[in-house]
């Protein structure tokens, strides 16, 4: 693998890390919301990654076969969460049914935290693989001096 492919790989990395940070964000931040333009309470989303061939021109897959296997990473999508909403009671809230109980969001902050925190490390694992590609690079060009 060359330079430019594991700066390519980590940065891939970097990008889904960020998008799964955002939609985690956006989980926490509509954790109480009971109104939707769909209508009913917010659903959770989950980004889906997919692994990616690291390919970037046709001249990269004719010369380089040791790259053959390097995959990067990417959200295919933003998947809804199925799970049902919370039923909380709350008699004197606008959008409770006839017996008090208003649907909430299926958005657990507890997970949130956890799957954020998983985020931010992976993200800086990230950032730490090309950091170590740019300093096995500066080294490999000092052996020339």
């Amino acid at each position: 693998m060359d330079f430019f492919s594991s700066m390519r790989v980590s940065a891939s990395g970097l990008e889904a890390q960020m998008k799964r940070m955002n939609t985690i964000s956006s989980n926490i931040a509509n954790a109480e919301t009971t109104r939707t333009a769909e209508g009913g309470p917010y659903q959770r989303q989950d980004p889906v990654f997919a692994a990616v061939t690291d390919r970037e021109s046709f001249g990269e897959i004719l010369s380089n076969e040791l790259d053959e296997n390097v995959q990067g990473v990417q959200v295919q999508q933003i998947q809804k969460d199925e799970r049902p909403p919370r039923m909380v009671y709350n008699p004197s809230h606008p959008d409770a049914n006839a017996d008090g109980y208003v649907a909430m969001p299926n958005v657990n902050t507890v997970e949130e935290m956890a799957n954020m925190i998983s985020a931010q490390r992976s993200y800086e694992a990230n950032v730490t693989a090309m950091g170590a590609a740019k300093s096995m690079a500066q080294k490999a060009l000092e052996i020339g001096r």
